[in-house]
């Protein structure tokens, strides 16, 4: 029997659920905004700021509405010009943006701290914004700081927005979409907590495959679909490596992600997307629609539903289905 696709309780999930909504998102754009001009103004650093670019998942609009007590948060980059001055510790970068908001009349009011790639300010409603300084060095390279080990690390933002952007385009912007999905089901069922977003982020967008495209043009049609193959296809993957595999950052800087995750945490990621994998087939090859909803809302919770309007819908079809059936049926025997 044909599936169930059940796209409208997928968008419903996202949009009533999942994605951050429009008010957040702006409040990200305007609190971003204030942090940069307080830099840009800063008396000792301000005239080494040169820009900001967003990074992270609010920069690959794969953010989501955080789960239960769980802060949502914006990463920027701090386009800073290089200071000869610094060159042997590349850690006083963090260390003067940090300095920077302490003496600031308001953020210095704030809970503010030093990490080891960024300078992190927490606001009261549930919310944090790091800033991650960003030089570009005479010699050509780009990097940030890791302040633990005080030295650069090479980074290509653009390049990896690049590359996601080409991914998501592979999936008619489903890729995006089933990132958002993933990290939900991460933080709502409290599952392979201890996998980060990038990782999930360049695990899922790996997946992606043109070659299957063509071969099956319905492989990514849908929110369902994409979500089904993309986790059938990223099961098949961590089945064959038991061993953590070593994942590159797909914008060809030449680093890996490897420090962001153990053995421990990989074979545990490893088990329980074995287990969404079949959670995620039966839901989607179930034919019955209430029963694919229930198991559905399993994995998912009861974000996942027809809405009225789309149940209305459906309704006035169906009744006007109905009545040209009647008609027709009418006119025939007249």
């Amino acid at each position: 029997m044909v599936p169930v696709q059940l796209t409208a309780c997928f968008n419903t999930l996202l949009t009533g659920t999942v994605n951050l909504s429009r008010f957040k998102l702006g409040l990200l754009d305007e609190r971003v905004d204030k942090v940069y001009r307080a830099l840009k103004g800063d008396e000792e650093i301000g005239h080494l700021v040169l820009g900001k670019i967003p990074q992270g998942s609010w920069a690959q609009r794969t953010i989501i509405d955080p789960v239960g007590d769980n802060e949502f948060d914006a990463d920027f980059l701090l386009l800073m010009e290089e200071n000869p001055d610094w060159h042997d510790s590349p850690k006083t970068y963090i260390d003067k943006v940090y300095a920077a908001l302490h003496r600031h009349s308001r953020y210095g009011e704030m809970p503010h701290s030093r990490k080891c790639r960024c300078v992190r300010l927490v606001y009261k409603n549930s919310m944090h914004v790091d800033i991650v300084p960003y030089v570009q060095l005479s010699d050509g390279r780009s990097v940030i700081v890791n302040r633990d080990d005080n030295c650069w690390e090479a980074t290509d933002p653009e390049g990896f927005t690049t590359w996601m952007r080409r991914q998501d385009g592979i999936t008619g912007g489903n890729l995006r979409k089933v990132i958002r999905l993933m990290k939900y089901l991460r933080d709502h069922k409290n599952s392979f907590t201890g996998t980060r977003s990038i990782i999930l982020t360049t695990l899922l967008g790996n997946q992606v495959s043109e070659t299957k495209k063509l071969l099956d043009p319905g492989y990514y049609a849908n929110v369902p679909t994409t979500l089904l193959h993309l986790i059938q296809d990223l099961n098949t993957y961590l089945q064959a490596n038991p061993t953590k595999p070593s994942i590159a950052d797909p914008s060809g800087s030449g680093v890996t992600f490897d420090h962001r995750w153990t053995q421990v945490t990989y074979t545990y990621f490893r088990e329980r997307i074995r287990v969404h994998a079949e959670e995620i087939e039966d839901a989607y090859h179930e034919p019955d629609k209430e029963t694919s909803i229930e198991l559905w809302q399993d994995l998912f919770g009861s974000g996942f539903k027809e809405t009225q309007q789309s149940s209305a819908k459906f309704s006035a079809a169906t009744t006007s289905v109905a009545a040209a059936t009647t008609t027709g049926r009418s006119g025939r025997a007249g």
